[in-house]
């Protein structure tokens, strides 16, 4: 089923008895954040909060919080249709009437996708206009009690390039609210929003900005896939919905509109003016810190005369983007190979705040191709913010991390498989480089036939200044003791005076606790979020023709370190409040 609308959707939601509504007041400030997150935690309903103080708009959350949910958002139609589209390529070039008459089909479902003009009586978006202080009616979420102030989760940010209206952008990037015509644009590092910024910057000129709220649950799909640079989102977001996408002018000029939109907040965002953003608590699971970002100034605000505000909470994994980070890679992983012949799947991990980690099955047909993918995939789009990447020619789930690791492990050569980067370009939201938008990355490559067995538990004694070892896999030992405040020099002190004894282990990793063993989320959270690989990596070397070969063992050190920000752990009064009124929440519970 295709949703053209939120209200749609929600139908439906209420039907699979996957939506509840809360009545009772709630506040947008803290409280109704730690709702959220301990339903989401339980993999429980959508919420619908009919009654928030301080806005006239009711709040929904948790749309996409379980498998079960996204599954009902898009259905199977989209990954079908861009496996044909994939596939046909093959059978239509060159084109014949028969390959034609083939796919035809195809054809038909491809002539749906684009966007079609509407009358304003058919564009809800219109029904109402608000020029005054907009934004001040806007129940906008503090979800942390360490964030900078309330912000906007769920903008749909929609901006075209200077004199080039068909080279447009649309793309989630949050917005801190700083009073009822302003607020801040996050517009990080390698986003489409912040080109077009960048080139209306550069001839002192302000960029146009329209921010939607709602509409086809496919559009804010659509802003947070990681396209490619000149891939229009709102095509895709056609051909998730399977027709046209609405739009409709705008009465008061500029951008054309999402007619089936909740909101519409239009303005500008000036040259050469910033205004400081933050701290917020992320999808990291860390408070992002206070940084000078644009500003957007707004000049009206249409919406329906019901709307209904969306809104989503970041935090520690899982949370709604780990669901929709899964759909979209399932959606679009088909089309990798167009882009990068070489990469046959790919995937990121939402456990890591996606840039943190990719691992990735290529092809190696000759020595060392493998590599040339790894710097392929370095060099695409939002990629190129990897942080730590694996590369392997074996056909393994990429999703199932321990088959991972351990594949790889099996057939890593320390001397030849590891190359790490410094003085690169890091993910805004990562800290580990301990600079803005600077960090180092790593390749880790696996290939070829297996070249060792690896452990799978270990038993060579005691390890001075290490209370408790534990395998994550074969190949991967965990290991605990003092902080990193406390010593500093652990990891490398493991490596030069107990390298031998612990050689059987290609990869040792340090961390705060070790009992992060016990699943793939608290693992893959908690190394791949602290660390940087040029600073933080360890092993026995020899240098030779400028090339590093390491030997075993790889250690990293992922403990927490000075300067990294907060983990994000709810006020206790607001624990207390949300304990005490939780029946008041869900009274037939």
């Amino acid at each position: 089923m295709a949703f053209e609308n939120l209200r749609e959707f929600l139908q439906v939601l209420r039907q699979e008895n996957e939506l509840v509504e809360i009545s009772a007041p709630v506040d947008p400030n803290l409280e109704l954040a730690e709702i959220h997150r301990r339903v989401i935690s339980e993999e429980g309903p959508a919420l619908l909060f009919t009654n928030v103080k301080g806005s006239p708009f009711p709040v929904v959350t948790n749309l996409f919080g379980t498998i079960r949910r996204v599954n009902l958002a898009f259905g199977p139609k989209p990954e079908q249709l861009m496996k044909q589209i994939i596939g046909a390529k093959d059978t239509l070039l060159p084109p014949s009437f028969k390959a034609l008459w083939d796919e035809k089909e195809l054809l038909f479902d491809l002539l749906k996708v684009g966007t079609r003009t509407v009358s304003k009586d058919q564009a809800p978006v219109l029904q109402v206009c608000d020029r005054d202080q907009p934004l001040n009616k806007l129940p906008a979420l503090t979800s942390w009690q360490g964030d900078g102030g309330p912000f906007v989760t769920l903008p749909l940010v929609y901006t075209e390039k200077p004199g080039q209206e068909n080279d447009h952008n649309l793309g989630m990037y949050r917005m801190q609210l700083y009073d009822g015509n302003t607020s801040g644009m996050h517009w990080q590092i390698q986003k489409g929003g912040g080109f077009h910024y960048h080139e209306a910057e550069k001839n002192n000129r302000a960029l146009p900005v329209t921010v939607f709220l709602g509409g086809p649950p496919a559009l804010i799909a659509s802003a947070i896939a990681p396209l490619p640079e000149h891939l229009p989102e709102l095509l895709l977001t056609s051909l998730i919905i399977g027709k046209k996408l609405k739009m409709v002018d705008n009465p008061n000029g500029g951008h054309r509109l999402v007619a089936d939109a909740e909101f519409a907040i239009c303005g500008e965002v000036p040259p050469h003016i910033r205004r400081p953003e933050g701290p917020f608590g992320d999808h990291f699971g860390y408070y992002s810190l206070q940084h000078d970002f644009p500003v957007f100034n707004v000049s009206h605000m249409w919406h329906r005369k019901d709307a209904i505000y969306p809104a989503t909470i970041v935090g520690k994994p899982r949370q709604e983007d780990y669901y929709m980070g899964d759909f979209l890679q399932r959606l679009l992983s088909p089309a990798f190979p167009m882009v990068m012949p070489a990469v046959k799947d790919l995937w990121t991990y939402a456990e890591t705040g996606f840039h943190a980690l990719a691992a990735a099955v290529v092809r190696e047909s000759y020595s060392r191709e493998a590599l040339s993918a790894a710097f392929r995939i370095l060099g695409e789009g939002q990629l190129i913010l990897t942080k730590f990447l694996i590369v392997t020619d074996q056909p393994v789930d990429l999703s199932n991390f321990k088959l991972l690791l351990e594949t790889v492990l099996e057939r890593f050569r320390p001397r030849t498989d590891l190359f790490i980067f410094n003085h690169t370009s890091n993910d805004t939201l990562d800290y580990t480089g301990h600079k803005l938008n600077e960090g180092s990355k790593a390749v880790l490559v696996g290939v070829g036939e297996p070249v060792r067995t690896l452990p799978v538990q270990y038993s060579g004694g005691e390890l001075p200044g290490i209370r408790d070892a534990r395998a994550y896999c074969k190949g991967c030992l965990v290991l605990s003791g003092a902080s990193f405040e406390e010593d500093p020099e652990l990891a490398a002190r493991l490596v030069e005076t107990n390298g031998d004894r612990l050689a059987a282990w290609p990869l040792v990793i340090i961390a705060d606790d070790a009992g992060i063993v016990e699943n793939q989320t608290a693992f893959l959270w908690t190394v791949f979020t602290r660390f940087s690989p040029a600073s933080d990596i360890y092993a026995r070397s020899q240098t030779a023709n400028h090339h590093i070969g390491y030997q075993f063992p790889i250690v990293i050190d992922a403990r927490m370190k000075p300067g990294y920000p907060e983990e994000l752990i709810p006020r206790d009064d607001i624990v207390k409040l949300v304990d005490s009124r939780w029946k008041e929440y869900f009274p037939g519970n």
